[in-house]
């Protein structure tokens, strides 16, 4: 079995969770999310505790179960405390403002970027140059802070660009003459 699936999913107080066939619904302070869960993998609830198995010897339902127990264990954690992820502006007139469900980006392009948050998440600016992206749901948060890395990935030579908060980024030697 699955090293990771046999670690159970400890709940905190204040969550609670509901298993409906292979549906599971987590609720707590800051939320609530919903997973359905692949046919092979079975999510037993004991007290405060979540447990996970394969119904199959197979290697597919070990490592589902493994894959399960992860995403399940995020969700309690982002219902409970949140998941919070920083992104940095580097260069000259990069700037971010949040205004409301709207991030307004300003990098060097001939237009400014507006980019509309979804549902589930709130981005702050502490100041000019730091973005930050907070949520519930943590696959959401990552895919959200891909969305406006893209705008402008930093590059080598520079360093410029939007960049993960402890992000290094390797530097290349430019030209000699």
């Amino acid at each position: 079995m699955s090293r990771v699936a046999k670690k159970p999913v400890e709940l905190p107080s204040g969550v609670e969770v509901s298993i409906n066939g292979q549906d599971v619904s987590v609720k707590g302070s800051k939320g609530s999310l919903s997973h359905s869960v692949h046919a092979s993998v079975e999510v037993l609830q004991e007290d405060n505790v979540l447990k996970f198995a394969p119904r199959s010897a197979d290697k597919q339902a070990n490592a589902l179960a493994g894959t399960t127990r992860a995403l399940l264990s995020n969700m309690v954690t982002g219902v409970s405390t949140g998941f919070e992820r920083k992104l940095e502006l580097v260069g000259v007139g990069y700037r971010a403002k949040a205004q409301g469900k709207t991030l307004n980006l300003t990098l060097g392009l001939s237009h400014p970027v507006n980019y509309e948050a979804p549902e589930g998440v709130t981005i702050e600016t502490p100041s000019q140059t730091e973005i930050v992206v907070k949520g519930v749901d943590k696959q959401l948060i990552g895919q959200v802070c891909a969305n406006i890395r893209a705008w402008r990935p930093p590059e080598p030579y520079k360093g410029k660009g939007i960049r993960y908060a402890g992000e290094h980024i390797v530097r290349k030697e430019a030209k000699k003459k």
